[in-house]
């Protein structure tokens, strides 16, 4: 039975595990080997998910994670960007257990949390191209706002992202 809750210590190395392996399945044909490992160092070392599971705020409400028989299938988090503006930062599945509805779970209880804390509009950025990500939210009401460079790119990367917004 899947179970969606907020993290703590024990799943640090199941949200570590989901986000490289679903970060590799989805991005290993759009973004260069170096820059997927770049942000892979940035985000998802243990020290890293630590902190963010242990100091949570407004501008980051912690990891929610969902767990089948003990094992991280999924992970995701986001926080409030402004006043009224709440942002999904980061959703991941396992890709092996993709469309059984996790992404959805996942979502609606970052969601939840972000309305708690007054969002009533909710952005996202996608990487222009996935295939994976894109059909997903809108599919949940996103629409494509802008373009924009994908966080972190250095000179000579000209990745993009795509800005999706909702009403919540």
């Amino acid at each position: 039975m899947i179970t969606i809750q907020k993290a703590n210590e024990e799943h640090i190395d199941g949200i570590a595990k989901v986000c490289i392996d679903a970060y590799w399945a989805t991005y290993s044909e759009l973004l260069s080997s170096e820059y997927i490992n770049r942000m892979i160092r940035e985000f998802y070392t243990y020290d890293r998910i630590l902190k963010e599971i242990t100091i949570t705020n407004r501008q980051w409400n912690g990891w929610i994670v969902a767990v089948d028989d003990g094992m991280v299938v999924g992970a995701g988090g986001g926080g409030m960007i402004s006043e009224n503006h709440g942002e999904l930062f980061v959703l991941y599945l396992d890709p092996n257990r993709r469309k059984e509805g996790l992404g959805s779970m996942l979502l609606d209880a970052v969601t939840k949390e972000l309305k708690e804390y007054g969002a009533k509009e909710q952005w996202v950025s996608v990487t222009k191209h996935n295939d994976k990500g894109i059909p997903f939210y809108e599919a949940k009401g996103f629409f494509c706002v802008h373009e924009q460079l994908e966080y972190g790119v250095v000179e000579g990367e000209d990745y993009m992202a795509l800005r999706y917004h909702r009403m919540i």
